[in-house]
């Protein structure tokens, strides 16, 4: 259970009800801090709509956070999200081999985005995963590398401290793809 209240549009003031155009939990827990909520989502619409990085790496970022966070809200969202902008089941499964540090078929540049989401998620890009990240992207796509895992890393504390809880309907993308014991 939440730590603080799941808010619905009619508690909220009417300037403040688009907070909840979807209306998922964490969006329902922000919304107890209107002006935090709208900061926090720029931020992560900007990274959603507005980024020139291939959706899917974004994904696979975003991913790789939630993964190493063991945050379920994070990673059944992200699963599901990340279907939509094309990551695959085997795609999930290499993010997962990789993170064990196993050989994969995934391409270079994801090997590459998930390397130094860990990193990001550890303390800091690397000065050799950097240079790789400048080597394969144009500097803007780089920031967004950096900046998706830094958001991320940010949005699975926020998740926990809170309590968030995972709504049922993605309840089945853990079952499928379920953190190790």
């Amino acid at each position: 259970m939440a730590r603080l209240p799941y808010l619905e549009k009619s508690d909220l003031a009417p300037e403040d009800q688009e907070l909840l155009k979807r209306g998922i939990a964490l969006h329902k827990c922000m919304a107890n801090n209107p002006a935090a909520a709208r900061a926090m989502g720029a931020l992560g619409q900007y990274l959603r709509h507005s980024t020139k990085l291939d959706a899917r790496v974004r994904e696979l970022v975003i991913l790789q956070i939630g993964w190493l966070a063991r945050s379920p809200y994070e990673w059944s969202h992200h699963v599901k999200i990340g279907k939509d902008f094309g990551v695959t089941d085997a795609d999930i499964q290499a993010l997962m081999a990789e993170t064990e540090g196993q050989e994969t078929a995934l391409g270079a540049l994801e090997r590459l985005a998930l390397k130094a989401a860990r990193e990001v998620y550890a303390g800091g890009c690397s000065m050799a995963t950097f240079a790789a990240l400048r080597a394969a992207l144009p500097s803007d796509q780089v920031v967004d590398v950096v900046l998706a895992a830094s958001f991320y890393c940010a949005v699975v504390r926020v998740l926990a401290s809170l309590e968030i809880d995972v709504e049922p309907e993605y309840l089945p993308y853990l079952a499928k793809y379920p953190f190790p014991v």
